[in-house]
């Protein structure tokens, strides 16, 4: 398993401003797609849970997958009691039953890194007909995160969606939702759009 990129930052993760933000996502999601009892859900990138908890009650059961150990163990104290959850450390791929209706993600799939791979995995372990919703943002400088290598410096979404095209989904919906602003220098403000993606894996 890779390092934990994430150890020092899990404590502190569920901050006002994340909570937010992830509240938004769900908010948003819920106006594209149908939660109820009978969907078995995927999300990558679960972290603390800050979406996933949002969805467990609405949904029949849950994967959650995250390659960070200390942000599940935060997770997994949030979940004492509760059922029917599955947790996977490690990659999406370590993820193999082909028995998903849902799968989401907010703000993780920048750290993605062969997302052809990605995409034709989901494609494999989803449902017929089942639905992938995804929150990101738009291309940018990288000053998003502070200038860290990461995989992806946000995302085109015209280049997002023929991605998603070519692994055999249909694009329902793809748009900005959201505006989310940080004070890298003092007195001036970095703005990020956030887009969500709707796709269904064609039947």
């Amino acid at each position: 398993m890779n390092k934990d990129n994430f150890a020092h930052k899990a404590s502190d993760w569920d901050s006002p401003q994340k909570i937010g933000m992830t509240s938004k996502f769900v908010e948003e999601m819920n106006k594209n797609v149908e939660l109820n009892k009978s969907l078995r859900v995927l999300e990558i990138g679960t972290g603390t849970g800050l979406v996933g908890l949002q969805i467990l009650p609405k949904v029949k059961s849950a994967v959650l997958v995250d390659t960070s150990e200390s942000m599940l163990n935060i997770l997994r104290q949030k979940l004492e009691g509760i059922e029917p959850v599955e947790i996977v450390h490690g990659e999406i791929f370590e993820y193999q039953r082909k028995d998903i209706d849902l799968i989401f993600s907010a703000m993780a799939f920048h750290h993605l890194t062969d997302m052809d791979r990605v995409l034709k995995h989901l494609y494999n372990i989803m449902l017929p007909g089942a639905q992938i919703v995804v929150g990101d943002i738009r291309t940018e400088d990288g000053s998003f995160h502070n200038f860290e290598p990461i995989p992806h410096k946000g995302f085109d979404t015209d280049e997002l969606g023929k991605q998603f095209t070519n692994a055999g989904f249909k694009i329902k919906s793809c748009y900005t939702y959201n505006l989310l602003k940080k004070e890298l220098i003092p007195g001036t403000i970095n703005e990020y759009e956030q887009f969500i993606l709707v796709a269904q894996k064609n039947i």
